[in-house]
């Protein structure tokens, strides 16, 4: 399933090897460095909004709306690709509007976006997102709606394509690995790299490590996915046999709850920086990199197995969190 897609990232992002950590651990262990997308500080969202914006623009929408944490990475980047194509961007953010600006909602502030705060008593975002948008159409403007996350058969397409990128450089570096670790939340990445690596025939186990309590989902984020999945196959060529007992989510580091700092996010982000040099942020990628530190740590895979950690950035939200780390 090929769409066209409005460049915005500076693709093939990095893979290479975590020379520090593998001399620590049985085990030799691979970054895949989606931080260095290049879109206002790079992320995963990056991919996805390639091919979302590209859908706005080809349908004649002017304006986008999409909605988030206040330190969202969705959001932030979802305001620098508007002002790349020359979008107007409204964000839906969840809470008070604070008296100072950090971290990633300084950066959508400066990105040029319309910052809407929920207040205490928060509707669903959903409906929040659809009522804005009325409000909008009826200035004038011709609003699109991209989901939280980015997360829906379109924007699931840039790790589809994802995948076929690090089969790429897997081919030049001659690797093949065992398990592949990533931050799983919204669902679209998760369901762009379960349809990619079928695709790709990338035979490594997948180790999606869940950011949020199962409780604040609505709809199970096994459904979710699945549901993308059975999208793209109703909408291309090639469809993948994956069916919802087949999604992985791996639940056993989520107790705290989203967007809250544990001692095992403050270890994982001084772990990777203090022997690698490289920043994982507080929410998403800290939680993850500990699920993986923790079950290395533990031996819970196969010694000597190749590990690939995939890096989906986040790190302007340590400027939020200096309190907490």
């Amino acid at each position: 399933m090929l769409l066209p897609k409005y460049p915005l990232a500076f693709l093939p992002t990095p893979l290479h090897h975590l020379t520090g950590l593998s001399q620590t651990l049985p085990y030799d262990i691979y970054i895949k460095r989606d931080d260095q997308t290049g879109l206002a500080t790079g992320g995963n969202k990056t991919r996805k909004l390639e091919y979302l914006i590209q859908e706005a623009l080809n349908t004649g929408y002017d304006t986008v709306i999409t909605a988030g944490a206040q330190q969202s990475n969705h959001c932030r980047q979802t305001a620098a690709a508007c002002a790349s194509a020359s979008l107007e961007c409204h964000l839906w953010l969840n809470g008070n509007e604070p008296e100072t600006y950090q971290g990633n909602l300084l950066l959508s502030y400066l990105l040029g976006a319309d910052l809407h705060f929920s207040g205490e008593k928060a509707k669903g975002r959903e409906l929040a997102l659809q009522e804005l948008k009325k409000k909008l159409d009826a200035q004038g403007k011709k609003t699109y709606i991209i989901p939280v996350g980015g997360s829906n058969l379109t924007g699931a397409l840039g790790y589809v394509a994802a995948m076929a990128e690090l089969k790429e450089q897997m081919t030049e570096q001659q690797i093949s690995f065992d398990y592949i670790f990533f931050a799983t939340s919204s669902g679209g990445t998760q369901a762009g790299i379960m349809i990619g690596s079928k695709l790709c025939d990338i035979k490594a186990e997948l180790m999606p490590i869940l950011i949020d309590k199962t409780s604040d989902f609505e709809v199970p984020l096994q459904q979710t996915i699945h549901d993308i999945i059975t999208a793209y196959n109703q909408n291309s060529s090639q469809s993948v046999n994956i069916s919802l007992n087949d999604i992985p989510v791996i639940e056993n580091y989520n107790s705290a709850g989203y967007g809250v700092i544990t001692d095992n996010e403050r270890r994982a982000i001084k772990t990777l920086a203090q022997t690698e040099g490289i920043l994982v942020d507080p929410v998403y990628t800290g939680r993850a990199f500990y699920g993986m530190l923790n079950m290395l740590e533990n031996n819970d895979l196969p010694k000597n197995s190749k590990v690939l950690f995939w890096h989906t950035g986040g790190t302007p939200a340590l400027c939020a969190y200096t309190g907490y780390l």
